[in-house]
């Protein structure tokens, strides 16, 4: 049983009472509201005559259903429309904020609530959203959880659940050129297996991790899900500090140092017990693509596909599968795989620092022809800086397509979609069986910069060819 870490402390924290099946009730500082998984959790509360218990401690926006392409309302989409317009009633009803299209505010979830200061350490977020685990990055523990749950945390601002056991994910020494955070949570999924982390929370540490920007750690933690992790956090240091301060809702400087006090006494201690410990090299990883069905079904740039023989046995009939479902060949090197669609966006990679990356990659180059490519900002507030310095003049120059602030082709619910067999190089998180759009698309997963490397190529490309000059 862990014991001293981050995660002990702040479930001790928030812990409000065991209840009889044996769960925790856990109490939850910040509850993050969007219009997909909401609207059912207001109706139950209408329907039970409860109101919404400490309405400032919840906080929504739209991001799934927004188009990317024309914002202006009512969208063409009835469905999205009749989904914006729940959440702006349920808000107006309930007395929730809510960062509306054109309010400068809005964008993904994950996006938004870190980049407001919203996200602190040692609080407990949820949102019904799997990537929730995002906020980890934080120093906070975060759960995505069901409609069901969304319901219970707007009535009682508590959450039932089970803690799980605590696995510390070691990464050690600077990432080699080329290589990024994105390629550091799929080598850590390829290695410990897409159900290896069931049962855990991730905590990420090692030097690797320490040199990580905010931005980078949110991106490995966003992917904790898809390791089969119920969540995953970095420990809160200055880099955290630094990005925190004088962000609108992190206190304020008479309240400053008290809370750095704080938050740094919440870290996991010296001598902290753990459940699980790995570690990685990271001189061990490459520039990484997914080339599967699963986020776990990953090689680096220069690799093959697997076969059968190289994997275990309990991995072979996923592994057929998708070899059928995404037409590629055991031993065939993934390098050179014909390209559709380039996507470079959402809660995983669609904050400033992975435009910059892509833009530095798009510099001097040009899309290939008939390939479609396109990049979207994963907040309003991203945009206008993306725009301040000049990133949106560099990618439409190289033939990408600069759109409006949402989750886009991540998950096509909206009007981003692959159409049928199309092939996407994404930096999303997830590679399942029509993910983005269509039920014959397919999806490859890799770093922003690999995913602009391959729009030049028209092809999976390996991006240190072209930031080597």
């Amino acid at each position: 049983m862990s014991k001293g870490t981050l995660f002990d402390k702040v479930w001790a924290l928030h812990t409000v009472g065991t209840l009889p099946s044996g769960q925790t009730q856990l109490f939850v500082g910040l509850h993050l509201v969007h219009e997909v998984t909401s609207p059912q959790a207001f109706a139950m509360l209408r329907e039970r005559g409860l109101t919404v218990a400490f309405p400032y401690r919840t906080v929504a926006t739209v991001d799934h259903i927004v188009p990317t392409d024309n914002q202006a309302r009512p969208f063409a989409d009835t469905l999205a429309e009749e989904m914006i317009r729940n959440l702006e009633q349920n808000c107006a009803d309930f007395g929730i904020r809510f960062n509306n299209i054109g309010s400068g505010k809005q964008g993904i979830v994950h996006v938004i609530a870190p980049e407001q200061g919203l996200t602190q350490p040692g609080m407990v977020v949820a949102c019904g959203d799997s990537h929730t685990s995002t906020h980890g990055a934080f120093g906070a523990i975060s759960f995505g959880i069901g409609t069901s749950q969304v319901r219970d945390v707007l009535a009682s601002q508590t959450l039932a659940i089970t803690k799980p056991k605590v696995r510390r994910v070691e990464v050690n020494g600077p990432l080699p050129t080329g290589v990024y955070a994105k390629d550091v949570v799929l080598h850590i999924i390829r290695k410990l297996g897409v159900k290896g982390g069931v049962g855990y929370a991730y905590e990420y540490a090692g030097s690797t991790f320490e040199a990580m920007s905010m931005e980078e750690r949110m991106t490995v933690c966003n992917m904790s899900i898809e390791g089969g992790a119920r969540c995953g956090y970095v420990n809160p240091d200055a880099v955290t500090f630094n990005y925190l301060r004088g962000r609108d809702f992190a206190p304020q400087e008479d309240q400053w140092d008290a809370a750095v006090q704080w938050w740094s006494s919440l870290a996991s201690d010296a001598d902290a017990e753990y459940d699980d410990v790995v570690i990685f090299d990271a001189a061990d990883i490459p520039p990484t693509v997914t080339w599967g069905i699963t986020p776990g079904q990953g090689i680096g740039v220069t690799e093959t596909v697997p076969t059968l023989d190289d994997m275990d046995e309990s991995d072979r009939s996923i592994a057929a599968e998708a070899y059928n479902y995404m037409d590629l060949a055991p031993g065939q090197a993934i390098a050179g795989t014909k390209i559709d669609v380039c996507f470079i966006g959402s809660c995983t990679n669609g904050r400033l620092s992975d435009l910059q990356e892509a833009a530095k990659v798009a510099t001097g180059h040009h899309v290939a022809d008939g390939i479609k490519a396109f990049v979207v900002p994963g907040s309003e507030q991203v945009k206008q800086q993306a725009e301040e310095q000049g990133l949106d003049k560099i990618f439409t120059a190289a033939g990408f397509e600069w759109r409006e602030a949402g989750c886009s082709m991540c998950l096509a619910m909206n009007p981003d979609k692959l159409t049928g067999n199309q092939i996407s190089a994404s930096s999303s998180n997830r590679n399942f069986k029509g993910r983005q759009g269509s039920a014959s698309g397919r999806t490859l997963l890799m770093s922003p910069a690999m995913v602009a490397a391959a729009a030049i190529a028209g092809r999976v490309a390996d991006v240190r060819e072209l930031i080597k000059h």
